[in-house]
């Protein structure tokens, strides 16, 4: 897995400590969609590993995860400033 970071993010990042979570999220209304979720501390009730193909912070995807995505994109949102992760370029995952 190929981790596309943009420099806000990797500040952003090692502003909270150094550590993303990045984990999937389904949602419960209308259509079933299922979307990334990124943040500095883990969820509750998941378990993650670290990611090693990333080096500028700990990356950690869950452990339960069929399968990394070929490039999973990090982006700055600014409002509320957050980390967005994109898996292969997309907001959603298929």
């Amino acid at each position: 897995m190929h981790v596309v970071v943009s420099e806000p993010a990797a500040d952003l990042i090692n502003e909270r400590g150094g550590r993303l979570y990045v984990w999937l999220t389904k949602s419960r209304c209308c259509a079933p969609v299922t979307r990334l979720s990124a943040a500095s501390d883990p969820p509750r009730g998941k378990e993650f590993q670290r990611v090693a193909s990333c080096e500028r912070f700990e990356l950690y995807l869950p452990t339960r995860l069929a399968r990394f995505p070929d490039e999973l994109h990090l982006e700055v949102r600014r409002l509320p400033r957050r980390v967005e992760a994109y898996w292969n370029g997309c907001a959603w995952v298929i």
